[in-house]
C-alpha cells in the first residue's frame, strides 16, 4: 500500500531573497521614505569614489547612513566630522549585498541651528540693501605694513597660529594685540570695544586681523552680530577677516575688506613673504648695478667727447698751434732770407766780375800801361815834351821814364 508524505509549514528562501523581501517591505512604507532623523554622527567616512559612509546615532540605538556622491556635492550643509548634532532627510532602505539596515541621506541640516540661520540671512539681506558688502567698499590691503592691529582672543590658539605666521613671512611689522572674547554673550561688545581701541590709535594700525579658530556656528555667532559688522564697515583701515575654517561663513567676512578662510590665512594675505622679498630686492639690486654700471660708461663716453671738445678749443692748445705757426714762420722767413741772400751773393760775384773785367789793372794784364806826369795823366803825346819825367805803372809795378 502506498502513502503520499505532503510537507505544510513556512517556505524556504534563500537569504537573498530574504533581503530583497525586506528592501521590498522598507521601500513600500510612505513613513520610512520621507521622513527626518536626529542624531550624532559618528565614523564619518568620506570615500575616494566620493561617497560618505558615517553612523548616525542616539542614547539608545544607531543606523549605518551613506551620502552618494552627486548628492554630496549639491549638499547645502556639510558636517564637519564625528559628535555633531545633525537632522538628516532621506529614507530608508536594505544594502541586500551587506545584509545591512541603511539610511539614504538626501540633505542634512544642523539641529537647533535652523533660527540662526534666518537671523544669519535676514541680516545678511539687510546690510547687502545698504550696499555694506558692495565691491567699491573694499580697500587694498597695504603691500608694506608697518603696524599690524589683531583682534582675537589672548588664550586663543588662533592668536598663536598668526603670531607664527607673522614672524615667520614678515618680521619688521609691529603688532598690537586688541584682546576680545570672540565666543558667548559679551563676545560682540567685547569685539567692538576692541576694534574701536584699535581705531583711535594715532596712527592706527595700516591693517586690522579679526580672527577666531573653527567651531560650531552658536561658537561663531558673535561674528555675525550686526554691531560688529557694521563697526568693522566704519573702519580707518583694511580689515581682513579670518572666522573659524575654509567653509564657514559669517557677516563680517561679507563686510570686511579681505575674507581669508583661517586665522593662519588672514595672516598670510596681510603680510608679504619676506623670502620673496629678498628674491625681489636681489633681482631690483642687479638691475640697478647694470643700470648704474651702464650709465656710468655712458657718462664716461660723454666725459671723454667732453674733454677733447675743450682740448680742441682750449687756449693752450691755440697757443701751441700758434707756436707752430710762427715756427713756421721763422722756418719759412730763414729759408727765404738765405735765399735772398744767395741771390745777392750772385749778384755781387756777378758784379764783381763785371768790375774786374773793366778793372785798369785787367787793362794792364793784358800789356797796357798808365803814364802820368806827376799827378796828370798822359793821354797824348802833346801832353809831355822832351825832357819830361814820367811814371809808367804796368801790371806788376812802377818805373820812370824821360820823355827823348
Amino acid at each position: 500500500m502506498q502513502s503520499s508524505l505532503f510537507e505544510i509549514g513556512p517556505p524556504r528562501l534563500s537569504v537573498a531573497d530574504v533581503n530583497a523581501h525586506i528592501r521590498h517591505v522598507l521601500e513600500t512604507d510612505d513613513l520610512l521614505q520621507d521622513l527626518w532623523m536626529e542624531g550624532e554622527i559618528s565614523n564619518w567616512r568620506p570615500a575616494s569614489s566620493g561617497h560618505i559612509y558615517f553612523t548616525l546615532k542616539d542614547a539608545t540605538a544607531s543606523i549605518r547612513c551613506v551620502i552618494w556622491r552627486s548628492t554630496a556635492a549639491r549638499l547645502r550643509y556639510r558636517p564637519r566630522g564625528d559628535g555633531e548634532a545633525v537632522a538628516l532627510y532621506g529614507r530608508v532602505s536594505m544594502y541586500e549585498a551587506g545584509g545591512a539596515l541603511q539610511f539614504y541621506v538626501n540633505d542634512i541640516e544642523p539641529v537647533g541651528v535652523g533660527a540662526l540661520y534666518e537671523q544669519f540671512e535676514r541680516l545678511k539681506r539687510k546690510l547687502e540693501g545698504e550696499g555694506l558688502f558692495a565691491a567699491e567698499h573694499k580697500r587694498d590691503l597695504p603691500p608694506f605694513p608697518k603696524r599690524i592691529g589683531v583682534v582675537t582672543s589672548a588664550k586663543a590658539a588662533a592668536l598663536r597660529d598668526i603670531l607664527n605666521v607673522l614672524a615667520r613671512r614678515y618680521p619688521l611689522a609691529e603688532v598690537t594685540l586688541a584682546p576680545a572674547a570672540v565666543q558667548g554673550t559679551d563676545a560682540p561688545a567685547e569685539i567692538v570695544a576692541a576694534l574701536k581701541r584699535l581705531y583711535a590709535l594715532s596712527p592706527p594700525p595700516d591693517v586690522i586681523l579679526l580672527a577666531r579658530g573653527g567651531g560650531s556656528i552658536e561658537d561663531l555667532w558673535a561674528f555675525n552680530d550686526e554691531t560688529v559688522a557694521r563697526t568693522v564697515f566704519t573702519a580707518p583701515v583694511p580689515v581682513v577677516t579670518g572666522v573659524g575654517h575654509e567653509t564657514d561663513f559669517t557677516i563680517v567676512d561679507f563686510v570686511s575688506d579681505r575674507r581669508a578662510p583661517t586665522p593662519s590665512a588672514a595672516a598670510e594675505v596681510a603680510t608679504p613673504d619676506a623670502q620673496e622679498l629678498k628674491g625681489y630686492i636681489g633681482g631690483y639690486a642687479y638691475q640697478i648695478k647694470a643700470t648704474v654700471e651702464n650709465r656710468l660708461a655712458e657718462m664716461r663716453a660723454q666725459l671723454q667727447e667732453k674733454q677733447r671738445q675743450l682740448d680742441y678749443l682750449s687756449p693752450q692748445n691755440q697757443i701751441n698751434n700758434r707756436r707752430q705757426q710762427i715756427d713756421d714762420m721763422v722756418q719759412s722767413m730763414g729759408r727765404t732770407l738765405q735765399h735772398t741772400v744767395s741771390l745777392w751773393r750772385e749778384q755781387i760775384s756777378g758784379a764783381e766780375a763785371r768790375l774786374a773785367a773793366l778793372s785798369p789793372h785787367a787793362t794792364l794784364a793784358r800789356g797796357y800801361a798808365i803814364v802820368q806826369k806827376g799827378d796828370a795823366p798822359v793821354a797824348r803825346t802833346g801832353d809831355v815834351a822832351p825832357g819830361d819825367r814820367i811814371a809808367v805803372t804796368v801790371a806788376d809795378g812802377t818805373f820812370s821814364a824821360d820823355v827823348i
